[in-house]
């Protein structure tokens, strides 16, 4: 059964459909977690869903997606390009950007040497980005979901990671590059989802990455511990936002709570479960 947020994302994409002359009869939901994916024909509609709960404008965050993703397909880095007239474009009231359906593994295998190697080589592709991809990045994201979060344990354990972050070198970044954002398509790797892009530390793209992929990058990049902390609070504070659009996972985001104060006891790097799919 929809809930409001898909079925507003569904007409929001039918009705760009439309206006582009795409084949918007029958179109298929993809995905409906923070963000609603449509498949229009041979295109992907992408609409923001939970994302809304967070960010006061998302279209700014899409619209760098849409930017970034171009910049990188035209100089063949390995990433899912955008449509020809890809947005953003407002239906309902709801920013709507628009890619290339692009047929994939649905549970491809990525060893950890592979992810790193990837990553390594779009972090070099990044670099030329000429462009401005965001500054605040994840802690301006965390500052917001707090509004939702009710443990103000969570609160202090988020403005002590915050102050700890060391001054580091910083450069654009996929801003959400764990190994779910790669897909395994008949061309090879292709990473997308760079709505999360920012200009950051190279440290938060790792603290995305599981330990062996962190390790096979760098055996010692500098501000590891501390990215990995705030990445792991970012899991915890984002189920929170889940709960406000889903009410009966409340308790789920106050055991993950649970679960990072009692890890941060025993071992201040431990790993409690990791963020929500939603």
């Amino acid at each position: 059964m929809m809930d409001g947020y898909v079925s507003s994302a569904l007409a929001a994409s039918v009705e760009v459909g439309r206006r582009l002359g795409l084949p918007f009869h029958g179109p298929e939901v993809l995905a409906s977690r923070s963000n609603v994916l449509v498949r229009l024909g041979p295109v992907v509609a992408r609409v923001p869903a939970t994302t809304r709960l967070l960010r006061p404008d998302v279209t700014d965050w899409m619209a760098r997606d849409v930017v970034l993703s171009a910049f990188l397909a035209e100089r063949d880095a390995p990433v899912i390009p955008p449509f020809d007239d890809p947005g953003p474009h407002v239906a309902h009231d709801l920013p709507v950007t628009l890619w290339h359906f692009t047929r994939h593994d649905p549970e491809p295998a990525f060893a950890a040497a592979e992810v790193a190697f990837l990553l390594r080589e779009l972090h070099a592709a990044l670099r030329e980005f000429p462009g401005e991809p965001g500054e605040a990045g994840p802690v301006g994201d965390l500052r917001r979901a707090l509004d939702f979060v009710d443990d103000e344990r969570i609160h202090h354990a988020v403005h002590r990671a915050v102050a700890a972050l060391p001054e580091l070198p910083v450069q654009p970044l996929h801003g959400d590059a764990h190994a779910g954002n790669l897909m395994l398509t008949e061309h090879g790797p292709r990473w997308l989802d760079f709505e999360d892009t920012w200009r950051g530390p190279i440290a938060w793209d790792l603290a995305c990455l599981g330990a062996p992929a962190r390790a096979a990058y760098s055996a010692a990049a500098d501000g590891i511990e501390e990215y990995v902390e705030l990445r792991e609070l970012f899991g915890v504070c984002w189920r929170f936002v889940v709960a406000a659009r889903f009410p009966g996972r409340l308790g789920e985001a106050r055991a993950a709570a649970e679960a990072f104060l009692t890890a941060s006891r025993e071992s201040p790097r431990s790993t409690p479960p990791g963020p929500p799919t939603a």
